[in-house]
């Protein structure tokens, strides 16, 4: 392979570079690979930047929501609304004519479902399979008139 190539260029007509056309030719294809790859390359730095300005948009936006958000919060915090209900909360304090109970913890907390007791009586209920088998099911019922339990 090598030596086929070194008799290529041995036996390779030198003088047709010599002819003004094709030396133009060939700078010719030079200067349109030079200014295709200086495209191509402008090309890709815009998309880049480009790319870059989008996200800084992006950023932009969600930082504008985020403050619109804190003043929104502040106005609520300043309404009579929000005061009445962290006196309400942090003091105990009633309006005018209501009348405040208070409730023993252990009574209030009689009628709570604690995190244990709602997992068994999930686990009870039938949801070892899968949600979407769960939903496969129900539409097979359904769909074949079947009665479910429950």
């Amino acid at each position: 392979m090598l030596s086929k190539i070194k008799n290529y260029i041995q036996n390779f007509p030198w003088s047709y570079l010599r002819d003004t056309k094709v030396f133009g030719l060939l700078v010719f294809l030079v200067i349109v690979l030079l200014v295709t790859w200086s495209g191509v390359k402008a090309i890709q730095t815009n998309y880049g930047l480009q790319r870059q300005i989008s996200q800084l948009k992006a950023e932009v936006q969600v930082q504008q929501l985020e403050n619109t958000n804190v003043q929104l919060s502040n106005e609520y915090y300043n309404t009579n609304q929000y005061l009445e209900l962290s006196a309400r909360q942090n003091f105990g304090l009633a309006a005018p004519g209501e009348t405040e109970l208070i409730v023993p913890q252990n009574v209030a907390l009689a009628h709570v479902v604690s995190l244990n007791e709602a997992s068994t009586i999930v686990s009870k209920s039938g949801t070892d399979q899968p949600t979407w088998q769960r939903n496969f099911q129900a539409w097979v019922n359904f769909l074949l008139h079947r009665q479910t339990s429950g």
